[in-house]
């Protein structure tokens, strides 16, 4: 069966364009025009990809995808937008998009994205599932995608929980960040292996005691991380 594909983007000619070529390549492909719009088709529906415009009318990108992950929505999220400072960047993956793409970009370079997001999903299975995982002061549900710190409900990006559940997967093994762009964001040609060090740093603020000197997600010089239970 095709993947699915939702189409979030208020520019005539580019949802054209994108949805010509996107059929093109054997996808289904549907649209919205609008933010509204487009949250609610995301929710109401299942889809295995979100290409999501930041700039849209009545909500904006980043309040869809917010909403998205505050509804435990985890379809793999695409922002396009011609917006290409880096805040704006940091602001869309902190809200859990799983990629950012700049207009104007060359098709071929979407298709690949596209590809590469799309093969990390459905996500395999895991001997987590189902479980309840702790560590510190920390509780990890995998079947609720819920983290608690402390028994105060922590707020994870879906990219941030990704990266921790492959952190306690692989608990005791030395990951280097290119293992983990490639598992965890599922490529490792469009992001730099500071990507992975900017979410290893958001996750030791939100889950470690001192962030600074953490006693669980460790840095292993010169190679990448380590996760210790």
């Amino acid at each position: 069966m095709s993947k699915r594909i939702l189409l979030v983007e208020d520019e005539p000619g580019l949802v054209m364009t994108l949805t010509d070529r996107l059929r093109g390549e054997g996808y289904q492909v549907e649209t919205a025009g609008d933010g509204v719009t487009g949250l609610a088709r995301a929710l109401g529906e299942s889809y295995d990809l979100i290409i999501l415009d930041v700039m849209l009318p009545q909500r904006n990108g980043f309040d869809v995808c917010r909403d998205l992950r505050q509804q435990r929505n985890q379809t793999p999220v695409m922002m396009l937008t011609a917006r290409g400072q880096v805040v704006d960047r940091v602001i869309g993956l902190k809200l859990g998009a799983d990629d950012y793409l700049c207009k104007p970009f060359e098709m071929l370079e979407l298709l690949a994205r596209v590809e590469a997001l799309l093969r990390r999903t459905p996500a395999e299975p895991s001997s987590l599932d189902g479980e309840i995982f702790r560590f510190g002061a920390v509780q990890v549900d995998f079947r609720r995608a819920r983290v608690l710190r402390a028994g105060v409900p922590v707020d994870l990006s879906a990219l941030e929980f990704r990266l921790l559940r492959y952190f306690i997967e692989h608990r005791g093994d030395t990951l280097t960040r290119d293992e983990l762009l490639n598992e965890v964001w599922g490529y490792n040609a469009f992001v730099s292996t500071r990507t992975v060090d900017v979410h290893v740093a958001w996750l030791r603020q939100k889950l470690e005691t001192h962030a600074r000197h953490p006693k669980h997600i460790l840095t292993v010089h010169g190679l990448g991380y380590k996760f210790v239970g």
